[in-house]
């Protein structure tokens, strides 16, 4: 039996095999499978840690069409032997058919975690991760198979990718691969997922598994995001099992949930079937993107907290995961495009002597012979708009870094909005280069926005972004950068040419982190569009909406926090009446509900604001200083939630329970009409603890619950610390 030891422990066990069966343990999970006597790996057990059961070996004869692999829980299964559900890989051999059969012939474990070469993928060392490879072998058509089971016991969760290598000597075509099968027993499961549009992202819709293949497809985008929890029937927030798959990846995906007529689901996911169609060469070998699965038996927001972890400390490599981030002012709603060098430094001067820390020039800032003045025109030419600038981008960019923020020692930091990926039909360069961009054929070139999408698989166009954009950063002192996307991909000349993209987009974005550590990166794709973990690998933060109404905020934020962690969002201040809902709510509590992201800033003009609102402003940053911390390094428990309750609130407290901050909020009046109270999670039930200049047991908060007071108006908010006395 091979074991590996973690910390020195030496009864610290995370992997055990033997060849025949293997047993991936964390703290609260157990994740077990077995080879069978056809060299099949058949699935026996994944959730709370128990007895090893008799592996589970099928009857010789089957009655009925069904045959022994339609009744075996399949950890890879593959296509035409008998299988009905749907398979996780699907070849295209040389020999022109599409069976497979993949038999295990071998194991190794080895401690820490390969890394996955071009693909965000979860990391960490032998104190934190053991892997299991598995290989499995397709005799006909020579194709290997090297299955890669991470387990990290600290947050119940496995990693899992693969990697097809051709040794045969003919042509392959990968025409299906799915990262991972689950595997469920029969019973009442729910499929839980994040969907919605533009300004309305991270909408939480939860259904029934059904007889029958259910699921989700498309783009990480508003639409769908590449996660899905099952869950049982009778889970909530804080009771049930619960598994959630979040897969590593920001392009074309697919899940797809399936309940056998046996009632026996597997749920597949992985990359989009439609968007692959991969040519593997002799010789040649293709990896998929990692899915994470995690196991909770604390309903939803169990699972959420074990994503959350895994994911600041374990994927989000940015030296800024575990940094409070400087609070910001965006320049875009308080100018659009109408602005030149110096309307850009009255209103940074105007930042600095509030006590903000960043200055950000968002679009428009760029283009010479093709000026961008409006959306129409400029995107694809890196370079600063010479009458916007005169003297020159780097100049601007001293005057604005050497303001001197109030109340502090420090000078104000200057941040820069960007869209690689993008080009205008007017711009300089899809002039000499029209061939650059996405297009199948003589078909028509379709614009979103007046911009088409350039081809990220081809090696010139990724060389060409990363000069541009890293001569930029490299011309002045520039300390953030908002990296947008505002179209989705069409045009795609080859189904490949999906995945293509991707492994160009992240090869582009390494190639930048990694010559800028010290910059500070956030993800934008008209809003929340690409709010995923593939992107969260270099970025540790991204914008988590357009839409920045508090009241709409508080229902993105929180189904945002389903899977990503709260550090990780972007959440600004607003003007009002606001510019996408007309709605208007107060400054304090627009305040409080951008204080639940780890990216806190304004979005406005602050020569619009009263003088009452600029001298709130003071505290607002001073609290915004305070909150930061526990947002940033601690776990989320969300005691309400904005879809069930009109009080929803969110309890930020550090891993060891010794201090903590509420967040909670009144959405609307209710008269003569008592609010419930908050039972709290993630204290310390023996203890004693401060809220408010007032004393609590442990026990009491969360047995009783806290009681708050709200007047009878719409749109309240409070802001209350916890601390551990005794």
């Amino acid at each position: 039996m091979t074991q590996i030891q973690h910390n020195g422990t030496p009864k610290s066990q995370s992997i055990q095999a033997d060849g025949r069966v293997f047993s991936l343990n964390a703290q609260g999970a157990n994740y077990r499978f077995h080879v069978d006597d056809t060299g099949d790996l058949v699935h026996d057990h994944f959730g709370s840690p128990a007895a090893v059961p008799p592996t589970e070996v099928g009857p010789e004869h089957f009655s009925g069409w069904a045959t022994r692999q339609s009744n075996q829980k399949r950890e890879l299964p593959d296509a035409g032997r008998g299988d009905f559900h749907l398979p996780a890989i699907h070849i295209r051999t040389g020999a022109g058919h599409t069976v497979t059969d993949f038999q295990y012939t071998g194991y190794e474990v080895v401690a820490g975690k390969p890394k996955l070469d071009g693909l965000p993928a979860t990391f960490g060392d032998a104190g934190d991760v053991t892997t299991l490879l598995v290989t499995l072998n397709d005799k006909e058509s020579n194709l290997e198979v090297t299955l890669r089971y991470s387990v990290f016991p600290a947050y119940n969760a496995i990693a899992r990718s693969y990697t097809i290598h051709n040794k045969g000597t003919q042509d392959a075509e990968i025409k299906r691969a799915s990262s991972f099968t689950l595997n469920l027993d029969a019973g009442q499961w729910d499929m839980v997922q994040l969907s919605g549009d533009w300004s309305r992202e991270a909408n939480q819709e939860r259904r029934p598994v059904n007889t029958g293949t259910q699921g989700l497809a498309g783009y990480s985008s508003h639409f769908f995001n590449p996660f899905v929890a099952l869950v049982g029937s009778n889970t909530t927030e804080t009771t049930g099992p619960a598994y959630g798959l979040s897969f590593i990846y920001s392009g074309s995906f697919a899940v797809d949930v399936e309940r056998f007529v046996l009632d026996s689901v597997r749920a597949n996911i992985g990359l989009h079937p439609l968007h692959l169609e991969w040519k593997l060469a002799p010789g040649e070998s293709f990896t998929t993107p990692e899915c994470v699965a995690v196991f909770s038996e604390n309903g939803l927001g169990g699972m959420s907290r074990s994503l959350h972890g895994l994911y600041r400390n374990h994927l989000s490599r940015s030296e800024w995961t575990h940094q409070p981030r400087p609070t910001l002012l965006n320049s875009w709603e308080g100018v659009y495009f109408d602005f030149d060098d110096e309307k850009l430094y009255a209103k940074a001067k105007d930042s600095a002597d509030l006590g903000i820390q960043m200055y950000v020039m968002d679009d428009g800032w760029f283009g010479d012979k093709c000026p961008r003045l409006q959306d129409n025109a400029g995107l694809g030419d890196w370079v600063p708009n010479p009458d916007r600038f005169p003297d020159g981008l780097g100049s601007f960019v001293d005057r604005v870094t050497s303001l001197p923020v109030r109340g502090t020692d420090k000078t104000l930091r200057f941040g820069i909005w960007v869209e690689p990926e993008m080009v205008n039909p007017t711009s300089e360069l899809y002039q000499a280069h029209p061939d650059w961009v996405l297009h199948a054929g003589g078909h028509k070139r379709t614009e979103e926005r007046n911009q088409l999408v350039l081809d990220l698989s081809r090696r010139e166009v990724q060389d060409y972004i990363i000069e541009k954009i890293g001569d930029i950063l490299a011309s002045a002192n520039i300390s953030y950068v908002k990296w947008d996307n505002n179209r989705a991909i069409h045009e795609l000349a080859s189904p490949s040419t999906a995945h293509g993209y991707m492994l160009g987009l992240y090869r582009v974005i390494d190639a930048l982190t990694t010559r800028f550590p010290h910059v500070l990166w956030e993800g934008c794709a008209s809003g929340g569009g690409r709010f995923d973990p593939g992107l969260l690998y270099y970025w540790p933060q991204s914008w988590t909406s357009d839409n920045t109404d508090a009241l709409d905020r508080l229902h993105i934020q929180f189904g945002t926090s389903l899977v990503y962690p709260p550090s990780s969002m972007g959440a600004h201040i607003s003007a009002v009446p606001n510019h996408q809902v007309h709605r208007t709510t107060p400054l304090e509590f627009r305040a409080h509900v951008a204080m639940m992201g780890g990216s806190f800033g304004f979005e406005l003009d602050l020569q619009m604001l009263g003088e009452e609102d600029r001298k709130d402003i003071n505290g607002i940053l001073a609290l915004s200083d305070k909150v930061s911390p526990y947002v940033i390094k601690g776990d989320m428990y969300r005691l309400a939630l904005p879809g069930d309750s009109n009080y929803p609130a969110a309890l930020y407290m550090l891993p060891d329970a010794s201090a903590g901050v509420l967040l909670a909020y009144c959405m609307a009046a209710r008269v003569h009409k008592y609010p419930p109270p908050l039972y709290f999670a993630g204290i310390d039930r023996h203890a004693t603890y401060e809220i408010d200049g007032k004393t609590y047991s442990g026990a009491v908060l969360a047995n009783s619950g806290l009681k708050l007071n709200w007047e009878e108006k719409d749109y309240q908010s409070k802001v209350l610390f916890i601390k551990r006395i005794e």
